[in-house]
């Protein structure tokens, strides 16, 4: 929905960071950003400066506030994808990389203290289930920590907000420990948008496992060729183009693609 607003946006002339802005983008804090930006951290392998440095306009696209916020978290957890010790255990590696990309998150964003909530929860040894539905009553019945979604009275009541989903991913990273199955079966049944957390674990997972790895547990070859359907891709690209044209962005272009 952000990138709808950014597209109508870019209709009328405004070019990013500006499609952000809550007063021309009233979907600013909503899951778009987290979906498509989380590669830079693995373009930037361990340098998180560098990850975030790239990542910053594309975030602002559509994003601000605490949905920026959580969107350099998970650039940040895929570059420190790259620092993760092989001769460890993978679930405790998981939590160390997580607790560094957390620093992302404002000490007084609603996102830190969901991410606090959360693993206070996993470590007091309930099961997932239970963790699942008090985020469900924490955030979206009582509103708490400044989560007020609720009363926008948004459509399915904001479940592609990235405030719930950044909550319920966060279930399902630390639930499934690191097994890939668990992760995809816990971030499946948490529910809310959970296609996007499942993806974003299971891109994670999987380039730490890597290929072969992934098609012993599944007992099959990747495929490498798909057949791909973009609604939006030509105003992108427009958006992307005109700004290049306009010298709007032209340094952040070059210095890209640089680095």
């Amino acid at each position: 929905v952000g990138s709808e607003m950014c597209i109508r946006d870019r209709s009328d002339g405004i070019l990013p960071p500006e499609t952000s802005n809550p007063e021309l983008n009233e979907h600013f804090d909503m899951i778009d950003a987290q979906l498509t930006t989380e590669i830079f951290g693995l373009l930037s392998p361990v340098n998180t400066i560098n990850a975030l440095k790239m990542s910053y306009l594309p975030i602002r696209t559509t994003s601000r506030g605490d949905a920026a916020m959580v969107s350099e978290f998970y650039v940040s957890m895929h570059s420190l994808a790259s620092t993760i010790n092989q001769n460890k255990p993978l679930d405790e590696e998981l939590i160390r990389i997580s607790e560094l990309a957390s620093r992302t998150l404002d000490k007084d964003s609603y996102s830190l203290k969901m991410y606090e909530y959360v693993k206070k929860k996993f470590e007091s040894g309930i099961k997932w289930e239970q963790t699942r539905d008090s985020i469900y009553k924490r955030y979206q019945v009582d509103q708490m920590d400044g989560y007020d979604i609720t009363s926008r009275n948004l459509y399915c009541n904001g479940c592609f907000a990235s405030g719930i989903n950044f909550a319920s991913s966060l279930v399902s990273l630390f639930y499934g420990r690191g097994d890939f199955k668990e992760t995809i079966k816990i971030g499946t049944l948490s529910g809310w948008d959970s296609d996007n957390p499942t993806s974003t674990w299971g891109g994670l997972l999987g380039f730490i496992y890597g290929k072969d790895h992934i098609e012993e547990i599944f007992n099959k070859s990747l495929s490498f060729h798909f057949t791909l359907y973009f609604v939006a891709c030509k105003s992108i690209i427009k958006i992307s183009i005109n700004g290049y044209n306009k010298n709007i962005g032209k340094e952040y272009f070059h210095s890209l693609f640089s680095l």
